[in-house]
């Protein structure tokens, strides 16, 4: 096209064309809208805290390096609309603000640090030492790399670092948490009850007459929400992946046998485990003294009983070959037969009568069995070589205005469409819809409209996904006759509960007058259980919300709970709170973590109160162009 305007703008009349056609572009940039542009890079600063201005490039470089961080404990690649699902974005913005509110107030008390202490505490980074405990240069100097700093940037950064730390421990040193406190929330945390309890089933609700349309009606408009479709989005997908391009049927078996010989042991073998146990000798001549009484007769468990050593101090667990720690034991103890024991054998810790307890054969999974695995990981490592050569081909054709499908079809590759599928990866019939990667595709798609142009989106196994969205249907209220039957269903499930809360609650009335739990339960056909040493943090067999509801009655008192499996009713029948051990870390690790959430809400309230005294606006659309949204 270029080449077409040097030649038409050769002779006189093309060059009195040109003139024009270039003064109406550049008059329509003004008309519509270059002006704008160009006065909103003049404003760049996305929130102006007191006279601190935290500029657009800062924030994205805040957000980018915290994006980066999560992705590398995630690992995987995240979209924006994933780290907006994070609240990334605006944990980032909260953490500028409050840094530059308390910079503002270390510039107005006049706080400063010299040269020399920047320094020192620099050198006294633990991030920045070395194995030795030093500080180590070029860690430093890797640092700053991966940061992106300068070395003058980094040291400007750390003197605001430690200013705002001097401000903040002049607010909590010398705060401790209240040994009250800590010995009230221990006492809490350490509290056990024991409760005796039984279920109301779900037929305990009796039988339900058929609920007129006017009682469904009703309902479905009072929980109308709840069958709401949710939105879905069709799109077509190209996946180039080793596995996708994977043809396992090119493979032969001799290919895969060969493999299958070299990865046996390692990948296919379970290896034999024998149960041991030793006793230890502090001499060769007491080792060979036993050894003459095991053969003389006398049994190994009478040889340990006469050393005074119980169970678990001859128990060496079940080993392999390879997994005994000590080599000579493991030679000797695997050339026995069950229950055999060795001779004395020079241990690492003495000489040592080794007994084998009990075997358990190793086995190796036949070729025919994982030969179709095998197959496929081949194919997939030949693939993984032409990914790279796909996806450049792929993004040359979209680069020249081609769709994701013409540019699969340009690469000999299929596109596969997705219909009205939701955020959860379901179809509208509520199954399925088998979308690859749906983790890391649907909250793209998701993040895209109709007619954009995404990027390629890298998975696990180093391929990649194209998509472009084809069809949005927004979320909406679906109409009553469409999900009759489910509401219906709705509306007997909650009258049924109802029933059974009702029944739960005279039930508990009965119990806190006086009530035995097993009278009770016996007149409604159901079972007692007991549960002992129930904690406020669970872990045992009661679900977390029927623990909640223990402990939210009094000792000795009742309750009920709703529970998946009907109404449950409990009595608590013991409770206990141990008196705090001297000494006990689990006390001083509470104490430690609560003194940490005291101070953290102390320096929070002091950094809020110093936004609103200071003063703080955000413009919304610096910050959404920051973003990229």
């Amino acid at each position: 096209m270029l080449e077409s305007m040097r030649k038409a703008s050769q002779g006189a009349i093309g060059k009195l064309v040109m003139t024009v056609v270039m003064g109406l572009i550049i008059i329509s940039f003004v008309v519509w809208g270059v002006g704008d542009m160009l006065r909103g890079f003049t404003s760049s600063t996305v929130a102006k805290v007191g006279a601190t201005n935290i500029s657009a490039q800062q924030y994205q470089n805040e957000l980018q390096s915290e994006l980066y961080s999560l992705q590398r404990q995630l690992r995987q690649a995240l979209t924006p609309a994933q780290a907006r699902a994070f609240h990334l974005d605006a944990q980032v913005l909260d953490r500028l603000v409050d840094q530059a509110a308390v910079d503002e107030r270390a510039r107005a008390l006049g706080l400063a640090m010299s040269d020399g202490a920047i320094a020192e505490a620099v050198r006294s980074d633990p991030r920045l030492k070395g194995v030795n405990g030093e500080f180590d240069r070029n860690k430093f100097e890797s640092y700053l790399r991966d940061a992106g700093l300068s070395e003058n940037g980094f040291i400007a950064q750390q003197r605001d670092v430690y200013l705002r730390q001097q401000i903040q421990y002049s607010l909590v040193d010398g705060l401790a948490a209240p040994r009250a406190l800590v010995d009230a929330l221990e006492a809490t945390r350490n509290e056990t009850r024991e409760i005796a309890y039984f279920t109301l089933p779900p037929a305990a609700g009796g039988d339900l007459p058929p609920p007129s349309d006017e009682a469904l009606k009703s309902y479905f408009e009072a929980h109308k929400a709840a069958w709401r479709a949710p939105e879905y989005r069709s799109f077509d997908a190209l996946v180039v992946t080793p596995s996708s391009l994977a043809k396992p049927g090119d493979v032969g078996d001799d290919e895969a046998r060969k493999q299958y010989d070299k990865d046996r042991d390692a990948k296919y073998a379970v290896a034999e485990k024998r149960k041991l146990q030793q006793i230890v000798f502090p001499s060769e001549a007491e080792a060979q003294e036993a050894d003459a009484k095991i053969k003389a007769g006398t049994s190994y468990d009478d040889l340990a009983k006469a050393r005074h050593l119980a169970d678990a101090d001859l128990d060496l667990g079940e080993l392999t070959k390879t997994g005994a720690f000590d080599p000579a034991i493991a030679d000797a103890a695997f050339a026995l037969a069950q229950g055999g024991v060795s001779g004395p054998i020079k241990g690492q810790f003495g000489y040592v009568l080794v007994r084998v307890v009990s075997i358990t054969a190793g086995s190796v999974k036949p070729f025919e069995e994982v030969a179709p695995a095998i197959k496929q990981a081949l194919a997939a490592g030949r693939a993984s070589e032409s990914v790279t050569a796909l996806h450049d081909k792929i993004e040359d054709a979209k680069a020249a205005g081609k769709s994701v499908g013409e540019a699969a079809k340009a690469a000999g590759l299929e596109v596969k469409s997705y219909l009205a599928v939701d955020r959860q990866g379901q179809n509208a019939a509520g199954a399925s819809a088998d979308v690859p990667a749906k983790e890391l595709l649907l909250p793209a798609v998701f993040a895209s409209d109709i007619g954009v142009d995404d990027e390629a989106i890298p998975t696990k196994d180093r391929g990649y996904i194209w998509f472009s969205v084809t069809r949005i249907d927004p979320a909406h209220d679906r109409a009553f006759d469409d999900v009759k039957d489910k509401v219906a269903q709705a509306w007997r499930r909650q009258e049924t509960d109802k029933r059974l809360a009702d029944s739960g609650a005279d039930l508990v009335k009965k119990l806190d007058a006086g009530g035995d739990v097993a009278e009770l339960a016996k007149s409604v056909n159901a079972e007692v259980k007991t549960t002992k040493d129930i904690r406020r943090e669970g872990g045992g067999e009661l679900a977390p919300a029927v623990v909640a509801a223990v402990f939210a009655v009094g000792p000795r008192q009742a309750g009920s709970v709703a529970t998946p499996e009907g109404q449950l009713v409990y009595k608590v029948t013991a409770d206990a709170i141990p008196a705090p051990i001297p000494g006990d870390p689990g006390v001083a690790q509470a104490e430690d973590r609560l003194k940490t959430q005291l101070r953290n809400g102390v320096v929070q309230q002091y950094v809020d109160a110093l936004k609103r005294e200071i003063g703080v606006s955000i413009d919304r659309r610096v910050l959404q162009g920051a973003e990229g949204g």
